[in-house]
């Protein structure tokens, strides 16, 4: 039998949470030159700095302050805010592990805090190595509300020819509403996801995606010259931004139905399922090429911030379980989009059958927070629906 639980993730009044507005800054030509000289300058003061600390074998921000703080403003010019700001990039990259000497890259992103990048109307008051420089910069709506609730550092990038500020903003998120019913969602290869109202957001426009993109690749990475290295270049942060765009359109339209129909959204906990999971040679791109795990973060905070209540579902057997008499079978699984069971004869689209579990499972469970039950069983046998394709 099948162990199903459902961790809930809940929110009080008034909760501050933490996210990252992208605004694009419009330098001239002149603002532009300081903008990326005080970056290369910035990040050749970290790669300094982290040959101190591997050669002191000292990495903690405060020992390593002490050490690199006076030589770095001597020989590189910078300012005492920007140099602190520099040596605790130093210090971050090492706390994953001390076994390699950290370098960067010329132009990777820098650090400011409030004393050295100040907000005025529509511009940003950014320190370079020539002095202040108040530089306009545009973004969307969305964007422009959160910074006014802008809090903490903020991070200058160059990026695909643009400067970027990626601000830290601390958003009020509304209070959890007890859900009604739950709405469940099925993650998947085919259909990215389908909920238990029968809607499959298609996975036939990300597939031939996947395909050109992978098809590319290859030929890119077999040729190996420079520009093909550019190339690659370009391509990961195309289908990353891809993933990203198709990931928020997904969550978004799951969350809003689940506000606006009194219900909490309950996800497969998908934790480490490329390592859980053998998958056959032909689905193994398809398998690792997708964020499962960004989609589950966006729906999570997108749910926090309009209240809605969001369960995690242990995934095993939710597509081999009969939602009409419980009958557990790998056998009730046809295929990868047909479900038969074997006892009662119920048949529906396999991916519809994991989200109506997976949202029964949510309903026997709440409120019980994390406990164990033995098998879905016995649920009332819902509405057959096929699937709708929702085009992304």
């Amino acid at each position: 039998m099948a162990q199903v639980y459902l961790v809930r993730v809940t929110c009080d009044a008034g909760a501050r949470m933490k996210m990252v507005a992208q605004v694009k800054v419009l330098p001239t030509d002149a603002q532009r030159a300081a903008l990326l000289a005080t970056i290369e300058r910035v990040n050749a003061a970290c790669d300094f700095a982290s040959a101190v600390a591997w050669k002191a074998q000292v990495f903690r921000q405060f020992d390593l302050h002490r050490l690199a703080y006076r030589d770095i403003r001597e020989q590189f010019g910078l300012a005492a805010q920007v140099t602190a700001r520099a040596i605790a990039k130093v210090a971050d990259a090492y706390k994953l592990d001390h076994d390699t000497q950290r370098e960067f890259r010329p132009f990777g992103g820098i650090c400011y805090d409030s004393r050295i990048l100040s907000w005025m109307g529509e511009s940003a008051s950014i320190w370079t190595l020539g002095g202040r420089e108040r530089i306009p910069f545009v973004c969307g709506d969305h964007h422009r509300k959160l910074l006014e609730g802008a809090r903490g550092e903020t991070d200058l990038l160059y990026r695909g020819g643009e400067v970027y500020l990626h601000v830290s903003v601390e958003v009020e998120a509304q209070a959890e509403v007890a859900p009604s019913a739950w709405l469940g969602v099925d993650l998947g290869l085919a259909n990215i996801a389908v909920d238990s109202d029968g809607v499959a957001y298609s996975g036939a426009k990300i597939d031939e995606v996947r395909e050109k993109t992978r098809v590319l690749r290859a030929a890119l990475q077999s040729k190996g010259t420079k520009s093909a290295k550019r190339h690659l270049k370009r391509l990961r942060r195309k289908e990353r931004n891809f993933h990203s765009h198709t990931n928020h359109v997904i969550s978004k339209a799951i969350v809003r139905k689940a506000k606006d129909t009194g219900r909490g959204v309950a996800l497969e906990d998908l934790s480490g399922i490329t390592q859980r999971v053998t998958a056959r040679h032909a689905q193994r791109a398809r398998l690792h090429s997708w964020s499962f795990a960004q989609l589950r973060a966006f729906v999570s905070y997108k749910a926090l911030l309009l209240g809605v209540a969001l369960g995690l579902i242990d995934p095993r057997n939710t597509s081999r379980t009969c939602p009409r008499c419980g009958c557990i079978d790998k056998a009730n699984r046809r295929s990868q989009a047909e479900f038969l069971c074997v006892r009662c004869g119920f048949a529906d689209n396999a991916d519809h059958v994991g989200s109506i579990n997976i949202a029964a499972a949510a309903t026997v469970n709440w409120p019980i927070v994390a406990t164990l039950i033995q098998g879905i069983g016995n649920l009332p046998g819902p509405l057959v629906r096929q699937p709708q394709s929702l085009a992304l």
